[in-house]
């Protein structure tokens, strides 16, 4: 529907990776960003606004870092979207149909909603329902059968000598 920013990718992989996490753990984000090959400063910034939309908590300190704030059944695909990119509608209808030199000025002629920006903004609801049903957790019942063994082992792996 839209193009998403480079920030959701990165978001939905970390979030990913929190899933696994022991109760009472955290992930550094430097450890984060390491694992998925960012520059830190950058992820840093999405996971503030992981943050601040409740998906993800911080606990700052030296031992601290980053975990869910929640279950991976209640956090959808759309929360981490919505949290990155934020709520605001990718079509901005504005009003082209009343510009034009042959156009009415005549306000009682734009009595309805342009149909070009009902059926984008339906479009895009479409859109947003179908994240709002997906989950993290669906996210991990994937990579469950998708991701390779040795991928599995290796972020496990990692994940083990990271968190505090």
């Amino acid at each position: 529907m839209r193009r998403l920013s480079d920030g959701v990718e990165a978001a939905l992989h970390c979030a990913l990776v929190l899933t696994g996490l022991p109760d009472g753990k955290v992930l550094p984000g430097k450890s984060l960003a390491e694992l998925h090959g960012v520059s830190e400063t950058y992820l840093l910034k999405h996971l503030r606004a992981l943050t601040a939309a409740g998906v993800i908590r911080a606990l700052p300190g030296p031992r601290g870092g980053y975990r869910l704030s929640r279950a991976p059944a209640s956090i959808t695909l759309l929360d981490i979207v919505e949290a990155i990119d934020g709520r605001e509608p990718a079509f901005l209808c504005r009003e082209i149909r009343r510009r034009g030199p042959e156009q009415t000025k005549d306000p009682c002629a734009y009595k309805t909603d342009c149909f070009i920006k009902s059926r984008m903004l339906a479009a895009e609801d479409a859109w947003r329902d179908a994240l709002r049903v997906q989950t993290l957790a669906d996210l991990v019942r994937d990579g469950e059968t998708l991701i390779d063994e040795r991928n599995k082992e290796a972020i496990s792996a990692f994940v083990q000598n990271a968190q505090r």
